[in-house]
This record gives structure tokens, sequence and C-alpha cells, in this order.
């Protein structure tokens, strides 16, 4: 029987598990820099086979949170290195996840005050990006709409991506994790109802509304391979204003063919509606909605590996595995509060519930002070 405890074969990189740390944002780094308590944080969590580092900017203009740690620069590269050096010394496996924002930002974030980017012209409604408020204290704040791209400026933006994989390796990252999920810069172009552009990029077919998304893809093959090369998905996610739209299922599964055929790492898929339906994954062919979908994207990728998160547990992801769904099983929350949560979820010791009111900001509370378990 496959467990989620047995070493994982990922294109050549030998995982110690299939435990892997959901990429998870904190806004814990001075001056956009990852630091000391960055390499502490991750290190401490380093048990996992595979740790995906929290969304790295790949521009300044990609960035929608504050002190969040990016990839763009020469002191960003340095900051970064600290981390995947105690990573590395510890056994574990790290990859960055690089990131752009797109039209989930704010001016406060920027130091001339511009209007985010986006493949789409619209407001991200009921949507949040972490700046300055208006008295200048740094917390939520909701984005304006942005300016859409012109369709000479999205071949940088491409480059940014592929700079940023190429600065991650520099960095030492064992790879690279393309963020194409939760409503940011690569779904608003992949949804039909968000994508409002008029060139080749537009909503009217799948082939446009993908073409952004490859690009990128073969951006960063092209300079740090295949094998290195993650992208995290969110279909039928509904964060930051993600309208559900009938071509769901014919995208991602069109999507998955092409990654498919580039022979990716792996494909992350991120599940923002639970396992309440878990026994219609396992046990039913041809299901509609996310379940079918996901049995749909693991047929188009034979030799890339299949990552699942969203509300994971250990039973849930030992059955998903086992029936051969998925290959990897992500988890979020519960790393932020169970530093060793690879040894209690082998153990079945009891989990250590997060504080949500230290997620973002702040400093060492609830960041680099959870203990491992002790049975006193």
């Amino acid at each position: 029987m496959t467990t989620l405890f047995e070493t994982f074969d990922l294109q050549g990189m030998t995982l110690r598990n299939r435990v892997v740390m959901a990429p998870l944002t904190r806004s814990r780094a001075p001056d956009d820099i990852a630091d000391e308590r960055t390499a502490l944080y991750y290190t401490q969590r380093a048990t996992a086979g595979l740790i995906i580092s929290e969304g790295t900017p790949i521009s300044h203009e990609g960035q929608g949170y504050l002190f969040n740690p990016g990839i763009f620069s020469a002191e960003q590269i340095a900051g970064w290195r600290l981390t995947t050096q105690s990573v590395h010394a510890v056994g574990g496996k790290i990859f960055a996840q690089i990131w752009h924002v797109g039209r989930v930002s704010h001016p406060s974030i920027y130091k001339d005050g511009r209007l985010p980017v986006s493949g789409s012209s619209k407001r991200p409604v009921g949507a949040a990006a972490f700046g300055y408020d208006e008295t200048g204290k740094p917390g939520f704040v909701e984005p304006p709409a942005p300016r859409q791209l012109e369709t000479s400026e999205i071949a940088l933006v491409v480059e940014d991506f592929a700079q940023a994989a190429d600065n991650a390796v520099e960095a030492g990252f064992d790879g690279v994790e393309i963020h194409g999920a939760n409503g940011y810069l690569l779904e608003q172009f992949i949804n039909p109802l968000v994508n409002d552009r008029t060139d080749h990029y537009d909503a009217g077919t799948v082939e446009s509304r993908l073409r952004f998304v490859l690009e990128v893809v073969d951006a960063v093959v092209q300079r740090i391979g295949a094998k290195r090369t993650g992208i995290r998905i969110s279909p039928y996610g509904k964060l930051f204003d993600m309208p559900l739209y009938d071509e769901i299922d014919t995208t991602y599964t069109e999507l998955a063919r092409q990654l498919g055929q580039r022979q990716l790492a792996y494909v992350h898929v991120m599940n923002q509606s639970g396992f309440a339906r878990l026994d219609n994954v396992i046990e039913t062919e041809g299901e509609a909605g996310f379940n079918g979908l996901l049995r749909k994207m693991k047929a188009h990728l034979p030799r890339t590996a299949l990552m699942l998160a969203g509300g994971m547990t250990r039973e849930h992801a030992e059955q998903m595995i086992e029936s051969n769904l998925i290959d990897l099983a992500a988890f979020g929350a519960s790393f932020v509060s169970n530093p060793d949560l690879v040894a209690r979820l082998q153990n079945r010791w009891p989990l250590t519930p997060p504080d949500p009111a230290t997620f973002y900001g702040g400093g060492a509370a609830g960041y680099i002070d959870y203990t491992p378990y002790s049975a006193s």
C-alpha cells in the first residue's frame, strides 16, 4: 500500500515523504527581503518532503502585499540564499513560488502610487491587498480598477517570470512553482468573465485565454528546465472576484494536456471547496465539477506529479494517494502552527491550532515560536 510517508521521485529529485508544505503568505520580511527569521521558519518545517515558499514577487510591479520577500533584486536573492542553505542543511527540499498578483494590489504599495496592472481592466470587487490604509498603517486595503497591460508589455512580464526562475536557482532553490491560482495575474487571463482583452490574449477561445500562462511556463522551462518547474492552479476557485464559468472543465483539461506534454515536475491544484465529496472523488467515474475535473487532469499527466491542497488531512491524503488520484498532498495552515507536522501526522499526535490574528505581519509570535509536540 502506498502511504503518505514513503519517499517520492519528483523528476529525479527524491522527496523523503509525500507531505508538502503549501505556500503561505506571512508578510514578515522587512524591506521585502528574506532574513534570519525567514530561514528559521522554513528550517523548522523542513521535514516536509517538499516546501513551497510563500509567494515571492517577480517584480515590484507584481507585489500585492507589504513585507513580502521578493526574488527580483540582488539583495533579495542573497536573503533567500540563507533560507535555502538552512533547509538543505537539514535534508529538506524547497521550491520558490514565483508570483505576480496582477490586479490584486494597491497604489500604496508602490513608491510612485501607480495603478496595479492586469490582463483585465475590471476591478476585483471584494478583494483585498495588504498595503497602507488612509492613516498610513499597514493593513488590508481594497484594490482599485487596474490598468490593463498593453499587448507589447506582456512579453516583459513573461521575461520577469523567467528571470525570477533564474534568480531562484541562483538563490539555491531546488525549483520554482509558477503561481497561476487564487485570482492572481495568470488566472486573470484564463477566466473569460474577467479577461476583457481584444488582442490575441482575449477571452474568445480557450487557446487565447491560455496563451499567456503557457508562454510563462515555456519561458521558465527554457531557463531552468521542466524538471525544476511546477505550477499552481485553482479551478472552481472564486477568490478575489473570480466568477465561475461554463468552460472551466474544458479550460483546465486542455491546460493539463498542454502541461503534461511539457512534463513539468508537478501540477499543484488548490481545492478551495474542501473535501465534502471525497467519496465521490474516489468512487465515481466521469463526475462533473471539481472532482471529475481532477480525474480528467490526472489522465493527462502521466509523467507529471499531481499535487492537491485544500482542507487536507492525513486520512484524505492517504485515501487519494492510494486511489492514484494524486501523488502529493499539500498542507497549509496546519504547517503554520505545527513545525513538526510530518511527525504529528505519522504518529497521530494532536495538532496545535493556528492563531489567525498572527497570520500576516508582526514579529516572532505566531511565526517561529510554535513548538514541536511534547506528551507532557
